[in-house]
């Protein structure tokens, strides 16, 4: 079930937000409980079979914290560590049957000559996010950060379906306090009201903005993959469509979660933090799938050997091995290996370019020197984002011969006047204006929404900035998140702030009804991985 599908907007969540509330009355408990029951229908109407994976994966891992818990007090370390490795060990293996057991035998064919056949295996929907969720659970359990006996509590922490299946990563300081507080199950309007203006921002990201990007991705990539020559501007116009469509995409899923959560008293993590307005690599990933970097730092990265207490050498070599399995996290192909060492060794020559420019004179804090960081950040990824893409190497190296401008410069027509009057002659006579090959069809509302989008992401506050200002307001917080400055000082004093950005809310809300209905839900790109 899709949160832009209507079985999701007109049944699914309605029924169980009025059980919440409606068990939650009697007992917290209760209400849990329901939550975590829907948690599992939710997930067993996209897989059915895949629900006894998922409960078998949490009842395993909820016996072997409690082992772990009771071993550690009764000061038998010894025995914690080794409950505590083989479960984690279960973990990994189960993950690396499903989802990498095929890319094995695919790649030993390949490097080894072999004639393996591939099994006959589908990627249950959420195991790398729900695996990672009790991994972590079960460190915290060993270092004695975290105790967890309530089963329902740790039911509805795993299976918890606004992030089931493409997250954040959650980490149980953050939900269990929540789960296990009777507050949390009663209505709260200001709640229902904030959470509902951002749940129908994050469908507006998904639905009119992700969903029409990817009208000029697809068929682009596509392309590149089949040997088409693309020119500067073809391969451009794929790269930055599909760059923004997997932000405005992956963003409106957390948005959506971030929303539907709010409905329900619960506060997710934030997991985006306008990461294209980063000024280096390094302030990238902490701004993008912000759980995801935290869970690789704190259960990768820091037991490597972090960057404490070692040498420079070792630093970067840690950096490296975390940013590769980081990049096969994502996807189980070399593409996905050679974005994540790319990102690697951003990162180093990141961190060496900060331990040397201070020597040259250089100062990062100048407005110059931030805006030359943000260009270089935002291509850097970009050129990532290729290989992310990108089925295999050649589709990479076409894409990025084109970006290159290997295969010439091409503007559409319908863009030649433009150009035309804003170049002048000069640089005219030098561009072919000869469109996008017959075979790679992109609609004009493609570039459009590629502005749109660029404009978004660099000019307008993100849902962390909106939150916050939201959750520290003084006054009128039933408003719809944290508009109410800002109308205000737009407004005339006799036009209501709050009726109006509600107004807009359900407006914005109708059209992307409208528009869900004459194409249909589309997934999310981080399904797949």
């Amino acid at each position: 079930m899709l949160f832009n599908s209507y079985s999701f907007l007109f049944a699914f969540l309605p029924v169980v937000f009025v059980g919440a509330f409606l068990f939650g009355r009697y007992s917290h408990r209760l209400a849990a409980l329901w939550l975590g029951l829907a948690s599992l229908c939710f997930y067993a109407i996209w897989t059915p079979r895949f629900l006894v994976l998922l409960l078998g994966s949490i009842m395993f891992n909820y016996a072997a914290a409690w082992w772990i818990g009771m071993e550690s007090e009764k000061a038998k370390s010894g025995h914690a560590k080794l409950v505590l490795i083989g479960a984690i060990t279960f973990n990994l293996g189960l993950l690396g049957y499903y989802k990498y057991a095929n890319f094995l035998i695919d790649s030993s064919n390949h490097f080894l000559g072999l004639n393996l056949s591939a099994l006959d295996i589908i990627l249950p929907l959420g195991i790398s996010f729900f695996t990672f969720t009790q991994i972590a659970f079960l460190v915290d359990v060993y270092r004695g950060v975290a105790r967890e006996y309530n089963f329902i509590n740790y039911l509805l922490f795993v299976t918890y379906f606004p992030h089931l299946i493409a997250g954040p990563v959650l980490h149980h300081s953050q939900m269990m306090p929540q789960f296990g507080n009777p507050k949390t199950f009663r209505i709260n309007p200001e709640n229902i009201s904030a959470g509902l203006t951002v749940f129908v921002l994050g469908l507006a990201k998904k639905v009119l903005i992700a969903d029409t990007l990817a009208k000029g991705a697809v068929p682009l990539f596509s392309a590149a993959s089949a040997g088409v020559p693309l020119t500067f501007f073809e391969a451009w116009t794929g790269a930055l469509a599909y760059t923004l469509q997997l932000y405005f995409d992956f963003s409106g899923y957390c948005d959506m979660a971030v929303g539907i959560s709010l409905l329900f008293n619960v506060k997710l993590p934030i997991n985006f933090d306008s990461p294209y307005k980063a000024a280096s690599i390094i302030d990238f990933w902490r701004r993008w799938h912000m759980t995801l970097s935290a869970f690789l730092r704190d259960y990768l990265y820091i037991p490597l050997g972090g960057s404490r207490n070692c040498g420079t050498s070792r630093r970067y070599v840690n950096l490296m091995i975390t940013m590769l399995l980081g990049g096969l996290w994502h996807g189980a192909g070399w593409t996905f290996i050679a974005w994540g060492g790319l990102h690697g060794a951003y990162l180093i020559v990141n961190h060496g370019w900060r331990a040397v420019s201070p020597r040259l004179g250089i100062k990062a804090s100048s407005r110059f020197a931030r805006i030359a960081g943000v260009a270089l950040t935002f291509f850097a990824v970009v050129v990532g984002w290729v290989f992310f893409r990108a089925d295999n190497f050649q589709t990479a190296w076409n894409m990025l011969a084109g970006m290159a401008g290997f295969h010439g410069v091409s503007i559409p027509a319908s863009l030649e006047k433009h150009v035309s009057a804003i170049a002048g002659s000069a640089l005219h006579s030098r561009i072919r204006f000869d469109g996008f090959l017959p075979s790679v069809g992109v609609p004009s509302i493609v570039f459009i929404t590629l502005l749109f989008g660029l404009v978004l992401v660099w000019g307008f506050p993100n849902l962390q900035r909106l939150l916050e200002s939201y959750r520290s307001a003084d006054r009128a917080r039933s408003m719809p998140l944290a508009f109410t400055g800002i109308w205000n000082r737009m407004l005339p004093r006799r036009v209501d702030a709050t009726l109006l950005a509600a107004s807009l809310s359900a407006l914005l809300f109708f059209v992307v009804v409208l528009a869900i209905g004459s194409s249909g839900p589309s997934e999310f790109l981080y399904f797949e991985f």
